[in-house]
């Protein structure tokens, strides 16, 4: 197993570091896993002046997965677009056609009270946001700046084909298939034509899968009942925008960003592995950030790409019973708890590994 280990910026070398821990075990216990390390984001503007130097691409087109910690800092603002940490992001989904997000919001029993929401509305939730990643709003064209009528004007194109809208379709219903067999497609096309193509390619797709039960809501409505009702929800798929925006609205059901991994996959299941938190450059190097969404990162990896389901299912139970045994860091602490840093997390989930 070649995975490629971009540390990132801010806390990523910190959280990233518990995770090849991680690996490490599992190395030691018998699965060949072979780990390279590259730049991408700030770190990889400094040494080389690109956020996705040629060398990082050539190794994450070799490798069969890649683990990635975070991207970004506000010491990067003042630079040209192209060349802002958050392109190699971009640029290594586009260069690796990683088309499928896959976003878990799952909250743990033990974290019930760190919701912001009632224990009672959150209790027991399990979501799958399946996001398309490489389309949309973000890569369109045209997009640019420029003076009209002697106004500065800004502009992007939401532009889908149904090829694009049919894969991540085939990605969301099969999730839906291992899960409860329900899919919420989310769209806007009440006002955009875009999102009306994406509603009928969906619905074609519904076809090839009877078993499931499939819905559909528009975004604005699915956000409010996100909040209402989390658990009328099993799978939802949605494009890139509404994705991004639903997924971190998710995330904080659960009582923090600092527990969702996610898993951004190509045709073949090769993937980009990484915690849906930033980098956080306010706490970074401090030994306070939570690793465990992280940690989750690396049983995503385990199980969508190379098939190790066992391997998977012992770290994400790992993690579990850190939790029963009342370890937190500062996101997720709560009086009655034992307040840790990111390194004694990764200690204990070694512990019960």
């Amino acid at each position: 197993m070649k995975i490629a280990v971009l540390a990132g910026d801010g806390i990523g070398p910190e959280i990233i570091a518990q995770g090849v821990r991680v690996l490490d075990v599992l190395r030691r216990d018998g699965l060949k896993i072979e780990l390279e390390s590259g730049l991408l984001g700030g770190c990889a503007v400094d040494a080389t002046g690109e956020p996705f130097p040629d060398v990082t691409c050539q190794l994450v087109k070799d490798a069969d997965a890649v683990m990635l910690g975070a991207v970004g800092g506000p010491q990067y603002d003042a630079l040209s677009r192209e060349n802002r940490p958050e392109r190699g992001l971009l640029g290594i989904r586009k260069a690796l056609n990683l088309f499928a997000n896959l976003r878990p919001a799952i909250l743990y029993p033990e974290l019930a009270n760190a919701s912001t929401l009632k224990p009672e509305v959150v209790a027991g939730l399990d979501i799958m946001i399946v996001r398309e990643l490489t389309g949309d709003i973000y890569f369109g064209e045209p997009r640019g700046i420029e003076l009209r009528d002697n106004l500065r004007t800004g502009f992007n194109t939401m532009v889908y084909n149904e090829v694009e809208i049919r894969r991540i379709a085939h990605v969301a219903f099969q999730a839906a298939q291992k899960r409860d067999r329900k899919l919420c497609s989310v769209d806007k096309m009440n006002v955009l034509e875009c999102t009306q193509l994406w509603r009928d390619v969906v619905t074609e797709t519904a076809k090839d899968y009877p078993d499931v039960s499939l819905s559909h809501m528009l975004v604005d409505n699915a956000a409010m009942q996100l909040i209402r009702d989390p658990k009328q929800f099993d799978v939802m798929v949605t494009g890139n925008i509404f994705g991004d925006i639903l997924s971190d609205e998710a995330s904080m059901l659960t009582g923090s960003i600092g527990m969702l991994p996610s898993a951004s996959l190509d045709e073949n299941n090769k993937g980009l592995f990484e915690p849906i938190h930033g980098s956080a450059p306010d706490i970074a190097g401090k030994n306070v950030a939570n690793p465990l969404a992280t940690i989750l990162s690396v049983a995503m990896m385990l199980r969508y790409t190379f098939n190790q389901e066992e391997a998977a299912l012992r770290i994400e139970s790992a993690v579990q019973k850190v939790l029963s045994q009342k370890y937190r860091t500062g996101d997720i602490f709560e009086p009655g708890t034992i307040l840790v840093g990111t390194v004694e997390m990764g200690d204990a989930v070694l512990k019960n590994l």
